[in-house]
């Protein structure tokens, strides 16, 4: 089969499109036929090397759509449900942009009814850590809650959900963005060239990685919520400072697909790329300005 997979650092010409075994679900996992999967800034940091694994052929993607196509025994999956999943992991010898991956069953989760396979596939990733990093947050509802960052895939996600669980959510982005954030539940706008206002916030969510200036609008006390390990700033004013690890969560996961279901989140999508064309799919990413997840499809 066929897999975007790296085998030395560099920019979206390092990727290539190679031959590899179809994958065999070992105890308690499940192989996939992949029918789109997200491309994500976590790739495009796997393909420069930030994560290491020099000399190996490393595997990219991470989030999947598809249809379950083999189990091992005993797990509560069938040929033919339709799914979407997280493949967390670095350097692995193969990711989910390929035609087939191998998931474990926990991982996993139904498939929303509302949305096509394409946008299914941007879902897991950005939701999840949305998701993930408001319950670092353990904000109360009526609580205020800034979100830099705000019209990005995790940005995005993190202001419906935040809405949805009753905080007063502001949301930092463009000024082109604003009307698209109010619409999906932001209380507040702040336009991202404007000084930020201080000790305004019971928490912030930097999904801009702001660092050290999204500490100022936070109350003393407050608590700081980073979306990279390691860029988050030293603490101050006994601000609780965390950074999100995403971990793949099939039962979170599969709420989250019922939430997509019901209207709560978008899923966002502003091109597809074959398989074949993942380097050029790359090389879009890099440009910047997307408001939509690209999305692959073998």
């Amino acid at each position: 089969m066929r897999a975007a997979t790296v085998s030395r650092f560099g920019g979206p010409e390092a990727v290539e499109i190679t031959k590899v075994p179809v994958p065999v679900p070992g105890p308690g996992q499940v192989r996939i036929k992949v029918a789109a999967a997200a491309l994500n800034p976590v790739d495009a940091a796997m393909r420069a090397g930030v994560f290491g694994g020099a000399g190996e052929r490393i595997g990219l993607g991470w989030d999947i759509a598809g249809t379950v196509e083999s189990v091992s025994h005993g797990v509560p999956w069938s040929p033919g449900d339709r799914v979407i999943g997280l493949a967390t992991g670095h350097r692995t010898p193969q990711g989910t942009h390929a035609e087939y991956a191998v998931l474990d069953a926990d991982a996993l989760a139904p498939a929303p009814t509302a949305v096509d396979y394409i946008h299914a596939a941007a879902l897991p990733l950005n939701a999840l850590s949305a998701a993930q990093a408001l319950d670092m947050a353990a904000l109360q509802p009526g609580q205020r809650l800034l979100v830099t960052g705000a019209a990005g895939g995790v940005g995005a996600h993190t202001v419906e959900l935040a809405h949805h669980r009753g905080l007063k959510v502001t949301a930092l982005a463009s000024a082109r963005d604003e009307q698209f954030l109010r619409v999906r539940g932001a209380d507040h706008f702040l336009p991202r060239d404007e000084p930020l206002p201080s000790a305004s916030f019971d928490g912030v969510i930097d999904a801009a990685l702001l660092g050290d200036k999204a500490l100022a609008p936070l109350r003393d006390g407050g608590a700081y919520i980073g979306v990279w390990p390691g860029q988050e700033p030293a603490p101050e004013r006994g601000i609780r400072i965390d950074a999100l690890d995403v971990r793949a969560d099939g039962a979170q996961l599969a709420e989250l697909s019922q939430l997509t279901d019901r209207g709560v989140l978008l899923a966002r999508v502003t091109r597809t790329f074959p398989l074949e064309d993942a380097a050029a799919a790359h090389a879009r990413l890099a440009e910047g300005g997307l408001r939509g997840r690209l999305v692959i499809v073998p």
